[in-house]
């Protein structure tokens, strides 16, 4: 996939996981494409580790959108800590 259809994809996926998550972000348009493209990779090497996908197989975007949204939890737990 082209560098291009990464970012649409990864922005894609990173709106999808801060619609699912409740709360506020505070996100903007860089940083909800990085989470997603973020967590398309953890989906993709957790997905290996487990077997479900091959050496060149890249995530679903089921997978990718849980990804992020695991990742987006981890980030407000970590900001959360850091503003106390």
């Amino acid at each position: 996939m082209s560098i291009i259809g990464t970012i649409v994809v990864g922005f894609i996926v990173g709106l999808l996981a801060r619609a699912l998550k409740p709360g506020d972000d505070r996100l903007g348009i860089i940083m909800t494409t990085v989470l997603g493209i973020a967590g398309a990779f953890i989906a993709r090497y957790a997905g290996q580790a487990m077997g479900l996908y091959g050496a060149n197989e890249p995530a679903g975007w089921i997978a990718s959108v849980i990804g992020a949204v695991v990742l987006l939890f981890i980030f407000s737990m970590v900001r959360g800590r850091s503003r106390h």
